[in-house]
């Protein structure tokens, strides 16, 4: 088998794949509630042969498909996202990542029964909130794999780069209430805690690292006007380039929030309102990998671009714990950025599902590449545990 017969199974799947992307497309659904986006994919890869499990640590919407050779080899991982956004949908293009990342496996089935070793796919829920990546990374899931794959749709092809480390910060203020004009001065006004907070880590500001972002909303702040406010709530996302400096950065606004509490009198409480996401770190040998397998399928190379993501992901977890990345493949006439209408109309159309069907090729070609070259995965894990395991 080669890399010829990789590419004629994608062409002749090609119709029934991108009518799976277009009917989740269809029906976006928010993270943890996919149900209809993960029965279409599993029941695509059962067709397939892949042994499906769902309900992965209690999300009922992950799922881990595999499909095992007789012969020894190393272990693939794609991974699949398909949650949308609220109220504008696939504007992230998660119908085309999850699709794509279940066609590359299912094109790499035969090779794997040929050449050795296992392919997976992980359904990861929930990438824009609660990423299950996350939790995938922690409960060890992920820990039998030699590479992990996805690309994600873009208005350019771009190679896997970088992505800021994230905290989800929750501060709750608890004051007292009082008759705003009869008796002001018996209360204790929590929201004045979270206007207080936002005032001091704007002061922040200047003594963080350029490369820090700290932006936040008021969720809770009061009910009505004539009552001081007992509660009020503030939400915030701390981001870094990498973990120690999420870490440090943290620690200053948990300190503009104490202080704030001290000089409104009130008492407040710190939680995480969301998971938090590890800078992801690209393994530059499977990045190149697959960078040539992109050029190999008629991209110029000077097509494919160097940049650094401002924003956070959960591959970034996955990043810590095995060899991995995360490239951009484009959508052609699709100036949009992610998240916006003009990005989802995109992910739902001709240019979406042509993009989706060079990175399932792509995708699979760089399967390949680690399955008949055993040197491969040894440089592979090597450049890993120089970068990311070395302290």
């Amino acid at each position: 088998m080669n890399k010829d017969a990789l590419f004629e199974k994608v062409e002749a799947h090609k119709d029934q794949w991108i009518n799976i992307s277009r009917y989740i497309w269809e029906n976006p659904e928010l993270g943890h509630d996919e149900h209809k986006a993960m029965e279409a994919l599993t029941n695509e890869l059962r067709l397939h042969e892949f042994d499906v499990d769902t309900n992965i640590c209690n999300l009922e919407t992950a799922f881990i498909a595999r499909f095992r050779s007789e012969k020894p080899g190393p272990t693939i991982g794609y991974f699949a996202e398909y949650d949308a956004l609220p109220e504008i949908g696939h504007a992230c293009g998660h119908n085309l990542i999850g699709m794509m990342s279940t066609g590359a496996a299912i094109t790499l089935k035969e090779a794997v029964r040929e050449f050795g070793g296992e392919v997976i796919v992980f359904g990861t829920p929930a990438e824009e909130t609660n990423g299950a990546k996350v939790t995938f990374a922690e409960e060890g899931l992920l820990d039998s794999l030699d590479a992990a794959l996805m690309a994600h749709p873009s208005g350019v092809h771009e190679r896997s780069g970088t992505s800021m480390a994230m905290e989800a910060m929750q501060f709750d203020f608890y004051g007292q209430p009082a008759h705003a004009a009869a008796s002001p001065d018996e209360g204790i006004n929590a929201l004045e805690g979270v206007i207080q907070t936002f005032n001091l880590i704007n002061a922040l500001r200047q003594h963080v690292p350029d490369d820090v972002r700290i932006h936040g909303i008021i969720t809770n702040g009061g009910d009505v006007v004539n009552v001081v406010p007992a509660r009020a709530q503030a939400q915030f996302y701390v981001r870094a380039n990498t973990k120690a400096v999420l870490e440090e950065t943290s620690d200053k606004v948990k300190r503009c929030v104490e202080a704030a509490a001290l000089a409104t009198g009130c008492e407040y409480k710190i939680t995480n309102h969301e998971l938090g996401y590890d800078n992801m770190t690209t393994n530059e040998t499977l990045s190149e990998l697959y960078c040539q397998n992109l050029i190999e399928l008629g991209i110029a190379p000077e097509e494919i671009k160097t940049d650094r993501d401002h924003g956070s992901l959960d591959m970034g977890n996955v990043s810590q714990v095995i060899p991995a990345i995360h490239p951009y493949i484009k959508m052609d006439d699709c100036p949009h950025s992610g998240h916006t209408v003009g990005f989802r109309d995109a992910s739902g159309d001709s240019r979406g599902f042509e993009a989706m069907i060079l990175g399932i090729k792509t995708l699979a070609a760089t399967g390949y590449d680690l399955l008949t070259n055993p040197t491969q995965i040894k440089n592979i894990r090597e450049e890993f545990e120089k970068r990311v395991k070395t302290p």
